[in-house]
């Protein structure tokens, strides 16, 4: 068995997160800047701002679901022990070998 680590985390979710704190600085900044009247820079801000946190989404909803789907989880543990028990519900309840042996006549 390989003992390396093999990452599952899609691209995108951590794009996203790298993306995030980019868009929720520039909405930061145009809600605290002057270049713009009030009222548009307070809709770009917010729109900015939410963008922002939308981007955010992927990277929480992922460390959600590894939190309760796991391995350190309940519904982890339960997955891997089903996962060891289906594994003998498919092989052969004889060896191949013993009944080649058996029509030899040498067992």
């Amino acid at each position: 068995m390989s003992d390396q680590h093999v990452d599952t985390t899609p691209v995108w979710v951590e794009g996203s997160a790298l993306v995030a704190p980019v868009i929720l600085g520039a909405a930061a900044g145009l809600l605290v800047g002057d270049m713009m009247h009030s009222n548009a820079r307070r809709g770009v801000g917010i729109s900015l701002g939410v963008l922002g946190v939308a981007a955010l989404l992927p990277f929480v909803v992922d460390g959600v679901a590894g939190l309760i789907t796991g391995p350190k989880s309940k519904f982890g543990v339960n997955r891997k022990i089903q996962k060891i028990r289906d594994i003998g519900i498919g092989s052969p309840s004889h060896d191949d070998v013993d009944e080649v042996l058996r029509e030899q006549g040498v067992i």
